[in-house]
């Protein structure tokens, strides 16, 4: 079970994991693990939402809170 919306924002908007990857400055990897709802600390989820092109204040529509 998944914890986040990251794979869904991120089909939506044609990005592959290591497009997404590349431009959040993170590992494949690490993208692989927060899909598959693994945890990841504040820094990171900031490098994957500005990577998205999404605001901080728009967290939410892929890391929503539980």
């Amino acid at each position: 079970m998944s914890a986040n919306r990251l794979r869904e924002v991120r089909e939506n908007r044609l990005v592959s994991k290591s497009e997404l990857a590349r431009k959040a400055g993170i590992s494949a990897l690490t993208i692989s693990r927060i899909e598959k709802g693994s945890s990841c600390r504040q820094e990171t989820k900031r490098k994957i939402l500005a990577a998205l092109g999404l605001r901080p204040l728009e967290k939410d529509k892929v890391f929503p809170e539980n």
